[in-house]
């Protein structure tokens, strides 16, 4: 989710995390002949802003799809920060240059003792926290598909070692990646859950 650009209306969606998420909000909000310019992870932009009888429309329309439509400030910068980090770590295969916190104050425009204070009082866990259960959730799906091995998952994650990967991996799931392979059921959250 990127910052609203000035004098855009728009509105920050919760629970959007893959591009399944943006095709869904795109196909019902055509459905609803909306005047949207673009939709992207957690955000939509539209051409003026929407009546209100329109938003209660896309409040019943992000409800039956387990959305939600978000109006407080610190909520949005909350999901703004989750959306953020979700699409680094699951969905970009190039990654971050720098670290997360500087990452994150940059793309949000404010500094990172702000956004981890807003963080951490409404989510009740730290952002690194959070990165560390994104980061765990990529590894299990990764082990499920078996489309990279570990040294691949740890490079692309930016583990310093692959030691430390398996290490954060048994220490959040309780298994080591070779024994959670192994495993007969596999336990996977949803990327919207974890936390």
């Amino acid at each position: 989710m990127e910052k609203p650009q000035e004098g855009i209306p728009s509105i920050c969606i919760k629970n959007m995390v893959c591009p399944r998420c943006i095709r869904i909000i795109r196909d019902q909000f055509a459905l609803l002949q909306l005047p949207v310019i673009d939709v992207r992870l957690g955000q939509v932009d539209f051409e003026r802003p929407l009546q209100p009888e329109e938003l209660e429309k896309v409040k019943l329309v992000l409800e039956d799809y387990g959305f939600e439509l978000l109006e407080d400030r610190k909520a949005r910068l909350v999901e703004q920060i989750k959306t953020l980090l979700i699409d680094v770590i699951h969905h970009k295969v190039e990654g971050i240059s720098s670290n997360y916190s500087t990452y994150l104050a940059q793309a949000i425009g404010k500094d990172y003792s702000t956004l981890s204070h807003t963080f951490s009082s409404l989510e009740k866990v730290t952002i690194e926290r959070f990165i560390i259960l994104q980061k765990v959730e990529y590894i299990k799906a990764q082990l499920d598909y078996e489309e990279l091995s570990l040294s691949e998952i740890a490079s692309r994650l930016h583990y310093s070692s692959l030691s430390h990967l398996s290490k954060q991996f048994k220490t959040v799931t309780g298994y080591s990646p070779t024994e959670y392979k192994r495993l007969e059921i596999r336990n996977r959250r949803s990327l919207d859950q974890v936390s």
